[in-house]
């Protein structure tokens, strides 16, 4: 992982990100201050605590994917959670813990697809000889030096085959272990063939032989290859090296856990108990995990709420204090969202034109169509529950749904948005503020 300098780090998220330019020069400092705790001495390491931080904002104005894209970008292990689906301890539902179990799990994940891209040749040099092992009658031990020469000359001539793909229809009988690793980290195809062995295989710990093509064989041993030549030890401490070093946790919604002093006859008794059994976690705590002891001292957390009604201040003192740094985030403008769709990278349009352009449909937005679809987001936000950019997605869905619906028929034609297109889809639905609410 490059380490990067703040500036470096918005300068980043501004090509995915328009605007909050607060929360995101607050996030890169957090994330440089973990590089520059690393370089002291370990005794000044441990003295130095990260200083979490709490955003404040409406929903779909930038506030995860902030988080989601830094700890993308940079490799380290992330989770978002939200607060209101934790109970406290002695009530039925998640203990607050389990978060760090899921981080470590992530951790484990991400480590485990870059060891395995490392040792991506090895892996594919297990599956083969396995694959040949089968093909080929084992030569014995007894034999000549001009047999084994022979026998060489074969195996090549078989891998060269293998690796071709001329061998991919013979059949050959496998031995499959029912411990079948469906990490994130496997190709997806693999994953669907393994999950359909999972269904036919026997309670027997050795495993069951079954016939398979050289093809789907494959993919099959491509867990098993991953377990025998990768060093799990290796994998388990660099993830929670990472996770105790690195590991971001965002609490979204932690506003639902807050209790309202101004109206106490209708909170949840549980939700005080969900703060006070977070904050040895926030503060400092070891968790036990599958994969080890996981100090939470050093990680990072990043709470965020609307807090439309409540207030920060109704968190209990004690986790207020463990989130020094707020930063609140701006709602989205008409020409904020005018500039999410024309200057973040992989924007909405993009997306959309690249989807169609699958159809072999070329897909154009004029400019005015562009900020028509803007003004109504906006207008949308502000008549309605103000949901951001996420409101973007619903009027362009609602503006494209024929063409979408009818891409087959418009095959190598080129098909232009522009903004009388716009209105004749939402005129009518902008007038009647009561469909406005339900559909837009």
């Amino acid at each position: 992982m490059r380490e990067m300098t703040p500036k470096e780090i918005v300068s980043y998220l501004d090509e995915y990100i328009i605007g909050q330019h607060n929360a995101k020069k607050a996030i890169a400092i957090a994330l440089r201050n973990r590089y520059r705790r690393m370089q002291l001495d370990p005794a000044m390491q441990d003295e130095i605590m990260p200083k979490n931080i709490l955003m404040i904002g409406s929903t779909g104005v930038g506030k995860t994917e902030i988080a989601r894209r830094l700890a993308k970008m940079m490799k380290l292990p992330f989770i978002k959670v939200e607060a209101s689906k934790y109970t406290e301890v002695g009530f039925v539902g998640r203990d607050v813990e389990s978060m760090v179990r899921d981080l470590v799990m992530v951790s484990v994940n991400l480590v485990k697809s870059e060891f395995a891209k490392r040792d991506e040749k090895k892996i594919e040099e297990y599956i083969e000889k396995k694959i040949i092992e089968k093909l080929l009658p084992p030569l014995p031990s007894a034999s000549t030096p001009e047999k084994k020469e022979s026998y060489k000359k074969s195996y090549e001539k078989m891998r060269e085959r293998l690796r071709a793909g001329e061998l991919d229809d013979l059949k050959i009988e496998l031995e499959l272990s029912q411990n079948f690793d469906l990490g994130s980290d496997m190709p997806p195809e693999m994953v669907k063939v393994q999950e359909s062995f999972i269904k036919i295989l026997s309670s027997s710990a050795r495993g069951v032989k079954k016939e398979l093509t050289v093809k789907e064989a494959k993919k099959a041993l491509w867990a098993e290859a991953k377990e025998k030549i990768l060093d799990n030890e290796a994998i388990k401490n660099e993830a929670l090296k990472r996770v105790e070093n690195g590991g971001i946790i965002f609490i979204d919604e932690i506003d639902k856990i807050a209790v309202n002093s101004q109206n106490q006859s209708r909170q949840d008794p549980s939700k005080e108990g969900v703060q006070r059994d977070l904050l040895p976690i926030v503060e400092g705590s070891d968790v036990n995990t599958k994969y080890g002891v996981v100090k939470t001292n050093h990680i990072l957390f990043i709470a965020a709420g609307a807090f439309a009604l409540s207030k920060p201040s109704d968190l209990i003192p004690e986790l207020q204090g463990r989130f020094p740094l707020r930063v609140e985030l701006d709602s989205l403008s008409e020409e904020t969202l005018y500039l999410i769709l024309t200057k973040a990278k992989n924007s909405l349009l993009k997306q959309y034109e690249a989807l169609l352009s699958t159809e072999g449909v070329e897909l154009v937005f004029e400019d005015e169509a562009i900020r028509a679809i803007a003004k109504i987001s906006h207008m949308a936000n502000q008549k309605g529950e103000d949901i951001g950019a996420r409101r973007l997605h619903t009027v362009i869905e609602r503006v494209l749904e024929d063409i979408s619906f009818e891409a087959d028929e418009h095959k190598g034609e080129k098909i232009i948005v522009d903004k009388a297109l716009v209105h004749q889809k939402l005129d009518d639905v902008v007038e009647d503020e009561d469909m406005a609410r339900y559909i837009l």
